[in-house]
């Protein structure tokens, strides 16, 4: 599953989603990771705007002795447990499109992983479907994920699964319709127009 992407500037999402920033930010873009912040689109009565929240849903764990532990981000999605587990958040107020130049999956054996890069070939940024939800907790606050559905078969052998991205023509659908005009893009995207990336840096890096 995704847990490494690359968001690309605040300035340079906010030009390819034509949004605007809902605040000032004192940092945001580059490479995020679990429970870091990273930027959204969302609508906000009725205009689209860019916005920063924790990249992951807080799951309250606990220890063997029922004692809470610290809760774990949840920043994937799976598009079959969208009328389940996730079903709470998939309201049109819940999506968000999630802007990201690249992702990474860890390739390569155990102790030896190395990162390999995905982006889609044919232009400078994706969207990403995702899901956000608010969050008092003050640590943690606002929060997104993203959703996931199978890889191309020919990518497979990265990894199984992979970020459901939506085409710019999709968007609006994404953020506004109902759930059930939504899973026509529980599909990848065609491996022929993805941009593969296999470096030799480490994964745990």
């Amino acid at each position: 599953m995704c847990n490494r992407y690359d968001s690309g500037s605040i300035d340079d999402a906010a030009r390819y989603f034509r949004a605007t920033p809902a605040r000032r930010f004192n940092s945001g873009g580059g490479i995020i990771h679990p429970k870091d912040r990273g930027l959204v689109v969302l609508d906000r009565d009725g205009e689209r705007v860019i916005d920063q929240m924790t990249w992951g849903f807080p799951l309250g764990l606990k220890g063997k002795k029922g004692q809470p532990l610290k809760p774990k981000p949840v920043n994937n999605a799976r598009f079959d447990k969208l009328d389940g587990f996730w079903k709470r958040w998939t309201a049109p107020a819940n999506r968000c499109l999630i802007p990201v130049t690249r992702y990474a999956e860890a390739e390569g054996p155990k102790g030896k992983k190395t990162e390999t890069w995905l982006s889609v070939a044919d232009r400078p940024m994706m969207a990403w479907a995702g899901l956000w939800r608010t969050n008092k907790d003050e640590e943690w606050g606002d929060c997104y994920t993203g959703v996931m559905t199978d890889a191309a078969p020919e990518l497979a052998k990265i990894h199984d699964r992979a970020p459901v991205i939506l085409a710019t023509g999709d968007w609006e659908t994404w953020l506004s319709a109902p759930l059930d005009d939504l899973y026509r893009f529980d599909r990848p995207w065609p491996a022929s127009a993805v941009k593969v990336d296999a470096t030799d840096r480490s994964w745990a890096q």
